[in-house]
């Protein structure tokens, strides 16, 4: 179990391993927010004209946000990872860790969905559904990621970074 310090100046921080899980969430949590950026930027342009180009825009975007947020859930779930963690230092936090892994399930599959209708597997949606179902994926997405800010600062009154 990892210790905590603290002194009259500093807030309680995490030390040895542990402080290096939240590194490493903090870190992703950097490129999980580029990878989601990218999702909006490609949405939000414009489409008429331009179909062909916007779609594989929402594609690339949406294929490396995948990928981080596979990456997300391994870094957060893993045995070694944050909420593992969390729960050896605040196990009242249990129902809060318990959510995010559930979200995680519901964000993957949701991800994978918006992912497979750009790709066309199924019945394909139009532009204006795709940006749809897209928009509100990111809604989800962010929502998800100040839950997850929010139960780390609780943990350990440390902003893994709300920006980045």
């Amino acid at each position: 179990m990892a210790a905590r310090t603290e002194s009259p100046s500093s807030p309680t921080r995490p030390t040895g391993p542990l402080d290096a899980s939240v590194e490493a969430a903090r870190r992703h949590r950097a490129q999980l927010r580029e990878s989601v950026d990218a999702l909006e930027a490609a949405l939000a342009a414009p489409i008429p004209g331009r179909a062909t180009r916007w779609v594989e825009r929402v594609h690339a975007a949406t294929a490396e946000l995948s990928a981080d947020f596979r990456e997300h859930i391994a870094i957060t779930e893993g045995p070694q990872g944050l909420y593992a963690g969390v729960l050896a230092t605040e196990p009242r936090l249990s129902p809060g860790v318990r959510t995010l892994v559930d979200e995680h399930v519901a964000l993957r599959l949701e991800v994978e969905g918006v992912l497979a209708a750009v790709e066309g597997s199924g019945s394909v949606p139009t532009a204006a559904e795709l940006r749809e179902r897209g928009t509100v994926l990111l809604g989800h997405l962010v929502r998800h990621r100040q839950r997850g800010a929010d139960l780390v600062y609780e943990a350990y009154e440390v902003d893994i970074g709300g920006s980045g």
